[in-house]
């Protein structure tokens, strides 16, 4: 089975009711950070717990040292995962109502901590759920204390100083999964410094859904994906973007096409940029 998994709002809801069932709320806005907890209290999917990206789904930002959304403490994450029920054995979904990057990034922080099997994204999140005409509920989950014994996987990393030492490798396939204007460092909306790390490709994330805002056919992602990767192993692949969120899409969609999962760089370029001895590339190279 594929690490990477869909679930259909059809098919949710039919499992609405399965005890081993626990759905994260995983809406947020980067320019709103409470949005997520506000629109998950105006309605959410009958029993999803609310993940916050930032509270749960990140660790303390120091400034000047991590980027933007470094990983979380994989002890807190895994008590905050039992909080919410979820047992070695759970069936997770996780949606957002937005590309599914904030779903993504949970989807990566579960297997991460060990957990392969049994974590779906909802294909096309929310807004599939509201087009196929279901409800959506005010009650609180019910709370139930799960066993959930996760163990990070730092093999599925690589740090800054990893990847600065592999730059120019010839079977390095370095993916950005931020939008070309940003890529190209013709605009910066968010962080101080604008490129992109040298040798990378552009990978935008959202080239990996259809109009209709849901994955593409796993045949088509890897026709994407194979013209990236231009015959190097996809096991040498590093996904990074600004904070390390929207790569995990690009690490879902590879997993979902059929590919190994590559390793993310999770402080991406807002770490990157801390340190001035790393080079900065700008333009389509």
């Amino acid at each position: 089975m594929s690490l990477a998994q869909l679930i259909t709002p059809q098919q949710l809801a039919e499992r609405l009711d399965s005890p081993n069932l626990v759905i994260l709320d995983c809406r947020f806005a980067l320019e709103d950070v409470d949005y997520g907890q506000r629109s998950y209290a105006l309605g959410h999917i009958e029993g999803a717990h609310f993940a916050d990206l930032e509270r749960d789904f990140s660790g303390s930002v120091s400034k000047g040292v991590t980027g933007r959304h470094p990983l979380p403490d994989p002890e807190k994450l895994v008590a905050r995962l039992r909080e919410w029920g979820v047992d070695n054995e759970s069936e997770v979904v996780l949606y957002d109502d937005g590309t599914g990057a904030y779903a993504a990034r949970g989807w990566w922080l579960l297997a991460w901590l060990g957990k392969r099997s049994g974590v779906a994204l909802l294909d096309g999140g929310l807004t599939a759920w509201h087009a196929a005409h279901l409800p959506l509920s005010l009650d609180p989950p019910v709370r139930r204390e799960g066993n959930f014994s996760g163990q990070p996987d730092d093999a599925m990393l690589i740090d800054a100083d990893g990847l600065d030492q592999r730059l120019g490798s010839a079977d390095l396939t370095l993916l950005d999964a931020r939008a070309l204007p940003r890529f190209r460092g013709d605009m910066e909306p968010i962080d101080p410094v604008a490129g992109h790390i040298p040798g990378a490709r552009c990978a935008a994330f959202t080239e990996n859904l259809g109009s209709d805002g849901r994955f593409l056919p796993p045949e088509q992602l890897r026709q994407r994906f194979e013209q990236q990767l231009q015959g190097r192993a996809p096991e040498q692949l590093v996904a990074y973007c600004g904070s390390g969120v929207t790569a995990c899409h690009n690490l879902f969609a590879l997993a979902l096409a059929g590919y190994p999962l590559g390793k993310l760089y999770a402080g991406s370029w807002s770490e990157w940029i801390t340190r001035p001895e790393h080079a900065v590339a700008t333009g389509d190279q």
